[in-house]
């Protein structure tokens, strides 16, 4: 397997760079993988290709206000900070730029809030371990001055629609430095459409890292190492999966995010499903066989990133190009603000 087996052509101009007007008028490639067929629809149709026999999960993350701007206390020399995940309260795994002069014991300073940190640690990566003081205050810190990290690849700053827009309808914990996608696109009457067909909605947590951004940068991808990031199965929907699966239901996730969740929960409690919550750092890539998932919504991914490769350990890498060739040419839009496909 080579890197350059997942790789293909997106015109710059497909790279969406704000969202639909509307969240369900999205376009929405469905596709069966059992008969090949390809439909070309609006995400406010996704109601009909769910079968009576699904349940759906979805990732209940909260994009936070990770970047930050500040000072050095002693110099007062600028830096921007993007926080990357919370260690114990207070204490931060963190990029700063610039990192030059950014050694363990610089005290950092935030205009007139009353919050300081101190850079404790200095890592290989480039990253830096930062205490906060009082430890209590770094959220009220995101939520006064923080700014929501857009992906690299959106040429833009911020804007106050992107607050809304940049998360899930249903998100309801802090924890991630980038938004589930794929969610995105649900509606609170799109949700209500689902339960009124019968379909169940379970909900599980991943903080997704900044890891979900970094390029490989091996020509064998199976040597690229993925980023940890925590999850957690909370007892009451544990509970609710394993009965639903014990009536033989089939589990339709949203994002990649949730696949990831899902199939690290199996391996790690050795198929009990147990709630849990730890870190993973599951890498799918062809072939993988899936145990939890049957389904998948799911946005258009990156050349030669860990996404695709794992949508098309779940499709055929094959298939999945073919649909990605067919997608450009019909002008669909492509990343985290771009359209949504559905692989039944």
């Amino acid at each position: 397997m080579k890197l350059t087996d997942f790789d293909y052509h997106l015109p710059q101009q497909q790279i969406a760079n704000y969202p639909a007007k509307r969240r369900d008028h999205s376009r929405l490639l469905v596709y069966d993988r059992k008969t090949g067929q390809i439909w070309h629809k609006r995400f406010y149709d996704v109601v009909e290709f769910f079968d009576p026999d699904d349940f759906l999960v979805v990732n209940t993350t909260r994009v936070l206000k990770a970047r930050l701007f500040g000072s050095k206390t002693k110099t007062g020399g600028k830096f921007e900070l993007l926080l990357l995940r919370e260690l114990e309260q207070g204490v931060w795994e963190s990029l700063v730029k610039p990192g030059r002069g950014m050694n363990a014991g610089v005290e950092l300073s935030f205009g007139e809030f009353p919050v300081g940190a101190e850079v404790v640690d200095v890592h290989a990566d480039g990253s830096r371990t930062l205490r906060f003081h009082p430890p209590e205050k770094v959220y009220d810190l995101m939520e006064a001055q923080g700014i929501i990290p857009l992906p690299p690849y959106i040429q833009r700053q911020p804007e106050d629609s992107d607050y809304e827009r940049y998360q899930t309808v249903y998100n309801r914990y802090w924890g991630s430095v980038a938004a589930p996608t794929a969610g995105l696109h649900f509606t609170p009457e799109i949700l209500q459409n689902l339960k009124r067909k019968g379909i169940e909605i379970a909900e599980i947590i991943l903080d997704i890292g900044w890891g979900t951004f970094q390029p490989i940068r091996v020509d064998d991808p199976r040597k690229h190492q993925i980023e940890f990031e925590r999850y957690r199965i909370e007892p009451e929907t544990a509970l609710k999966i394993k009965e639903l699966r014990g009536q033989n239901k089939n589990l339709v996730a949203v994002g990649t995010t949730s696949v990831r969740a899902l199939e690290s929960w199996y391996k790690q409690t050795d198929g009990s499903l147990e709630p849990i919550s730890r870190d993973t750092d599951l890498f799918i890539y062809p072939p993988y066989q899936f145990k939890l998932v049957d389904k998948l919504i799911t946005n258009f991914h990156l050349p030669k990133s860990t996404l695709l490769m794992l949508v098309s350990a779940f499709a055929g890498r094959e298939n999945i190009l073919r649909i990605y060739s067919e997608a450009v040419a019909e002008g669909y839009r492509f990343f985290s603000y771009g359209d949504s496909m559905m692989i039944l």
